[in-house]
């Protein structure tokens, strides 16, 4: 596990170490932590320093946001089952980078148990920071 104590405006210094998990296979990013723990800014931030073209929003209500071969899932509103009935496990395949908010403990375990390669990214929200946990199974 690795730990990282940041404000906001640090925030691209945890951009090194999940490009670091990218480079050795790892396509799936579960980001779990409170609302307005900083979730959507983490992938937000993350998909400008790599295309500043790009100006992603949360995908609460669509469950999934595409930004070239970027993909940002929100299952908040959504539950697994539906995440699962509409083919997402499979879209999974598809070339690129998925971030998936409140991508809890049992889509962990499909992901796992169906042979993915995935992080967890736990955010705990603090008053004046945020800290960061990589896990990689």
């Amino acid at each position: 596990m690795i730990e990282r104590i940041l404000q906001e405006k640090d925030l691209q210094m945890l951009f090194p170490i999940i490009d670091d998990y990218i480079y050795k296979g790892v396509k799936i990013i579960l980001l779990q932590g409170d609302l307005a723990s900083g979730k959507t800014t983490l992938v937000q931030k993350y998909i400008k320093s790599k295309n500043p073209e790009f100006q992603a929003t949360s995908p609460t209500f669509s469950f999934v946001q595409q930004y070239g071969n970027f993909y940002h899932y929100d299952l908040y509103h959504h539950s697994l089952e539906k995440f699962l009935y509409f083919g997402f496990l499979e879209q999974l395949e598809n070339d690129g980078i998925h971030f998936i908010e409140w991508g809890e403990k049992d889509l962990a375990d499909i992901l796992k148990n169906s042979g993915y390669n995935y992080l967890t990214l736990k955010i705990t929200k603090e008053t004046t920071h945020r800290i960061y946990r990589i896990i990689y199974e």
